[in-house]
């Protein structure tokens, strides 16, 4: 829990800074591993970065929703969240939940998101999927 911490507390520390913003459009993100991702989505927030929403985000990309300010973020009707429980490969080859990887994910989300997938059963290895009308009632749609 401690690295939670120390990772999270890190990554919002960087997020002070802003510059000139643009426009990054996703379109299909099948997200990846944590760290490298929460970089990626700090140095997008400090560039102002707009997000654009047009797709799957899948995974690690999700966690864009509680770096980039919500007023940063639009979705068009083709978008669509995934989430699950974080995992690693265990010595077998087989996926190993993470459960301070998993907590981390939870502290990054905004509490909607969060309370969303509470109501589902929390995260596990099966991915739940946010979109259409539910979504739309979230995050503002794209002009």
């Amino acid at each position: 829990m401690r690295f939670v911490g120390i990772v999270l507390g890190a990554a919002l520390a960087a997020l002070s800074a802003s510059s000139a913003s643009a426009t990054v459009r996703i379109v299909g993100d099948p997200g990846g591993q944590i760290g490298p991702y929460l970089e990626h989505l700090v140095t997008l927030r400090t560039k102002g970065e707009r997000i654009v929403i047009d797709g799957p985000c899948l995974s690690a990309c999700t966690m864009i929703l509680g770096v980039i300010p919500r007023n940063r973020i639009c979705v068009t009707s083709r978008a669509r969240l995934g989430f699950h429980a974080a995992w690693h490969p265990g010595n077998n080859g087989q996926t190993v939940m993470s459960h301070g990887g998993t907590q981390l994910l939870m502290d990054i989300y905004p509490q909607q998101i969060r309370n969303w997938i509470t109501r589902r059963g929390g995260l596990s290895p099966q991915m739940l999927y946010l979109y259409g009308r539910e979504l739309a009632a979230m995050y503002p749609t794209c002009p």
